[in-house]
């Protein structure tokens, strides 16, 4: 059974730093894209950033988050970063990583994801 288990979350002031870990465990994740995506009270779920199976030879970033955010995978590729710098407080959601549903195939489309981690509180106040 496929696990994303997602830590890293927590509150912080406007301008702040946090760094968002995936741990990924049960399935190969090594041959598919790896995405971040949010979904704040009342919203629908976005994409935020999203990596290629192979690495940095696709990345892709939301316009919201391009510049202060960074999407990298281990070593291993079993795990998935998300550094967030200078952090807005429209940036406050639940925060998922989740494992693109086809492998050797680059998306950020969230519908095109299917194992999911169940989400990092990130809150930012002003």
């Amino acid at each position: 059974q496929a696990q994303l288990v997602e830590s890293g979350g927590g509150l912080v002031q406007a301008g702040g730093s946090l760094r968002l870990s995936c741990a990924a465990s049960g399935r190969t994740f090594n041959y598919y894209a790896m995405g971040w995506f949010r979904q704040a009270p009342g919203k629908e779920r976005e994409s935020v950033a999203a990596i290629s199976w192979s690495g940095d030879r696709s990345i892709y970033y939301a316009d919201f988050v391009k510049g202060r955010f960074t999407i990298s995978r281990g070593g291993a590729k079993h795990t998935v970063y998300l550094q967030m710098n200078s952090l807005k407080p429209e940036d406050t959601a639940v925060y998922y990583c989740a494992r693109a549903s086809r492998s050797y195939y680059d998306t950020h489309n969230p519908s095109e994801y299917d194992y999911w981690g169940q989400g990092t509180q990130v809150t930012v106040s002003s």
